[in-house]
């Protein structure tokens, strides 16, 4: 009765919408809403909410170089792509960076981008959240939780 009933305020509280599932590109793990569409663009993982207001972009590449420190990787990917107002974090135990921006969509409104990227040393990955500025309050929580919800597995437990 009692676990019946959490389960049911759990579901109410955070809408269906958003339940997320387990995903997996190549040896990367992360937390993707259920409900979402997936298709593949131009070799990235690309998720779509039904409503259209949101998508997201998940990318997995392996280092070229051998031997790379995993906080020296970030720093490459980041400098990459733009050094400026990323913050670093950690992702899986792993060093990590996020970065927001916002533009204008070419409809008209405006759109923020969430871009998280990562590396262990080996493996790098990003997830880029695009979102209508409008529905921030719905989609800002939720692109943080994918994004800090990638995990790198290690093949053979090392």
């Amino acid at each position: 009765m009692m676990l019946g009933t959490i389960l049911t305020v759990v579901m109410a509280a955070g809408g269906s919408a958003d339940a997320l599932a387990q995903f997996q590109v190549k040896n990367v793990s992360l937390q993707v809403p259920a409900a979402w569409s997936r298709s593949v663009q131009d070799g990235s993982n690309k998720f779509a909410a039904p409503s259209g207001d949101a998508y997201f972009l998940v990318d997995v590449g392996a280092v070229q170089t051998a031997g790379m420190k995993a906080q020296v990787c970030v720093d490459k990917i980041v400098a990459s792509i733009g050094g400026a107002n990323w913050e670093a974090l950690k992702v899986g135990g792993q060093p990590a960076a996020k970065r927001l921006d916002s533009d204008n969509s070419p409809g008209g409104g405006a759109v923020d981008t969430v871009t998280y990227v990562g590396c262990d040393g080996k493996t790098t990955w990003s997830v880029v959240f695009h979102l209508e500025q409008g529905k921030k309050e719905r989609f800002a929580p939720l692109a943080q939780k994918v994004g800090t919800s990638v995990k790198i597995q290690r093949v053979g437990g090392k």
